[in-house]
């Protein structure tokens, strides 16, 4: 078979009920030279199940035992046979002219650019939400979708999603991973990326709850980079007009984190998340 430019790779966990959905987004593309990897990550929802028994041939279909997000979308980019994937989550969709323009980004991009990522739409209010690529920034939060087009080798290099990050957070710690090793990203300022968005789903629910946690072990995890000499020295290097987040704050919630209970830390960050994505303030 011919190697198609891109491989978009779903992982799906009982999600079949937005698979109909997701696969219309990708077939109104303008741009066609993709392939679909599904990994059903060991879906125990008989709806689901025959979902994705009954799909057209020409989409894959890995099956695995329940590993995780991380764990899944690590298989699908493994059995992807484009240079070039998409990780796409299967409640999330893209916008039409989303592959176009950023394949066409990545082809004219030197060889340190590890991704193109493009602005995002909530599927809760319609409202778009900005994102960025700032090395000072992604220390104190994920400034970047999930949903990014990616070079296969940087993957690779760097060593794929973090699996033991099952509770959420793996996408922050790989894009601090891929800057970490001198890759940078590249903003499509388009808001492409229909991000879906609920109170009982893995940001608003999970991700938030545990924040203080996981966080915490974002910072064991490259402590190297935590450091107060480490941190000034990121934020001096990175003022090149992209960050959004001050010294000041930042610094202003490492301090919370460090002296906080993660419990009381976490409830924090999670009524100031629902007011900004749920409410716009």
């Amino acid at each position: 078979m011919q190697t198609p430019a891109v491989s978009i790779i779903v992982p799906c966990f009982n999600g079949g009920r937005f698979i109909d959905q997701l696969l219309n987004s990708l077939a109104r593309q303008t741009f066609r030279d993709f392939e679909i990897i599904i990994v059903d990550d060991g879906s125990d929802d008989p709806a689901t199940r025959q979902k994705l028994a009954s799909l057209d041939p020409s989409i894959r279909v890995v099956h695995q035992d329940n590993r995780g997000l991380p764990g899944a979308r690590n298989s699908g980019i493994r059995v992807a046979r484009a240079n070039l994937v998409l990780p796409l989550d299967c409640d999330d969709m893209i916008e039409p002219p989303f592959l176009a323009e950023a394949v066409a980004l990545m082809n004219a991009a030197p060889a340190d650019v590890a991704a193109v990522f493009c602005h995002m739409r909530l599927t809760v209010t319609g409202a778009a939400v900005s994102r960025n690529f700032n090395r000072f920034d992604l220390l104190f939060t994920n400034t970047m979708p999930s949903g990014l087009l990616l070079r296969k080798a940087i993957w690779e290099a760097v060593g794929g999603y973090d699996e033991s990050m099952r509770d959420g957070y793996e996408d922050w710690e790989f894009h601090l991973r891929l800057a970490h090793h001198g890759y940078r990203a590249i903003e499509l300022p388009k808001p492409y990326y229909v991000y879906c968005i609920t109170l009982d789903g893995m940001l608003l629910n999970r991700c938030s709850r545990l924040h203080g946690q996981l966080w915490r072990s974002i910072r064991r995890k490259h402590a190297d980079l935590y450091g107060l000499p480490a941190v000034l020295r990121m934020w001096w290097k990175s003022r090149d007009g992209t960050g959004r987040i001050s010294l000041g704050r930042g610094l202003g919630a490492y301090a919370l984190a460090k002296v906080l209970p993660d419990i009381w830390y976490s409830r924090l960050i999670a009524a100031m998340r629902r007011r900004h994505l749920l409410h716009g303030h």
